[in-house]
């Protein structure tokens, strides 16, 4: 809880996501809420979070217009500049309106440490919450080192530079922090993106989400280059044309900038009817697909980005009490542990394989579901992690 006297006032900046959309944003803000903090939120528009301002819980959400999703080099830098420009004129806003004694920045970009270094000026402190590895995530949308790289690099290093404290989703970024950002590790504390089981809620199947087949495969996410989707759709062609198995059914809940070209490839391979694109859906759509599902996927390529994260979808399976299929990665694999079988990386075979290794076992299935929730139950919910961001927030002072 905040000291005694007068409440500490933080000002949470976002780029890549509206709030409350982003889950792990909303819970911090929640979290810092309830303990005592004043809680101001800058964040871009989204489908639905249109208002530029809101009171929402008690926090003040001011939102800003953004271009349209970036494509390329170039579109990245025009909207990470458009981003960054909005964020300092409502920082100034809420500075003379509301005030504010931190600002807690979420990446993707590293360029919030710009805003953070201006009001560290004015005696404010500057919290890194760690959300992307942005050189590694660049490594896996263009596939180089180039200048630009080693400039997301400076970046990174500065941004951790100014940084009074660091906030890592799992220990590879905390070891990222320290090694590459030179941070001290007393300053830097891992803060999993738990999930809330008062939201994730297990309701019964809807069976019509099947189209009439006997098993549904469930995978939720953003549809990005990096997310493996493509790998999926070639799974599910392995196990229809292959295998031969016609009784499976694909449900993708989530959009993104591949989109559009993922349903056009799931016709060239022939697999359109066997999975719904429902593109970005309210809560209750999505719960009512992954309840359906008898197995959850997560495809993401195997690569240093996705090795090193942690994707909030295993947790969100393994809430909902679901058996997961992924490629072996490093933070998938901590964060799943038995509640998952773990395909060869990047092998759309094996990850077929392994999707029907489970739909064929029930027993399994039903094992590895147990173990997952009580795994998200007893130690990786929000509600472990939630003194933990409180004590990140006591380091500042001390």
């Amino acid at each position: 809880m905040v000291s005694a006297g007068r409440s500490r006032k933080v000002l949470i900046i976002v780029e890549n996501l509206p709030v409350p959309f982003d889950r792990r944003v909303w819970q911090e803000a929640k979290t810092l809420k309830d303990a005592g903090y004043e809680v101001s939120v800058i964040c871009p528009v989204g489908k639905g979070l249109e208002a530029r301002y809101e009171l929402l819980e008690g926090i003040h959400i001011y939102r800003h217009q953004l271009p349209l999703e970036a494509q390329g080099v170039l579109g990245y830098a025009w909207e990470y500049s458009a981003a960054l420009f909005w964020q300092l004129v409502f920082a100034w806003r809420v500075l003379l309106t509301r005030g504010f004694d931190v600002i807690h920045a979420c990446n993707p970009p590293d360029t919030i440490f710009l805003i953070g270094l201006l009001f560290k000026l004015f005696g404010k402190k500057f919290v890194f919450d760690h959300h992307d590895i942005n050189p590694e995530l660049y490594l896996a949308k263009f596939g180089n080192k180039s200048l630009l790289y080693r400039m997301l690099l400076v970046l990174e290093r500065w941004t951790f530079r100014v940084a009074d404290v660091s906030i890592a989703t799992n220990g590879s970024y905390k070891q990222i922090a320290i090694e590459r950002g030179r941070m001290d590790p007393k300053r830097v504390f891992i803060v999993r993106s738990g999930p809330n089981l008062d939201r994730l809620r297990i309701l019964p199947p809807n069976e019509a989400l099947k189209n009439g087949r006997q098993y549904l495969v469930g995978y939720v996410g953003v549809m990005g280059k990096q997310d493996g989707v493509d790998y999926l759709l070639r799974a599910v062609h392995h196990i229809v044309y292959v295998i031969g198995h016609k009784d499976i059914h694909f449900g993708l809940v989530g959009s993104g900038p591949e989109m559009k070209r993922l349903k056009t490839y799931s016709k060239e391979l022939g697999v359109s009817d066997y999975v719904t694109f429902t593109g970005r859906v309210p809560d209750q759509d999505m719960l009512e697909m992954l309840n359906t599902a008898d197995v959850c996927v997560a495809p993401d390529v195997a690569n240093e980005m996705n090795d090193r994260s942690t994707m909030n979808k295993i947790m969100e399976y393994m809430a909902l009490g679901k058996p997961i299929v992924q490629f072996d990665l490093t933070e998938g694999r901590f964060s799943a542990q038995k509640a998952s079988l773990y395909a060869k990386k990047n092998d759309e075979v094996d990850l077929a394989r392994k999707i029907i290794q489970l739909l064929e076992n029930p027993e399994q299935r039903e094992k590895m579901a147990k173990y997952g929730h009580a795994r998200i139950e007893n130690r990786l919910e929000w509600k472990y992690q939630a003194p933990k961001l409180l004590k990140a927030y006591g380091a500042l002072w001390t």
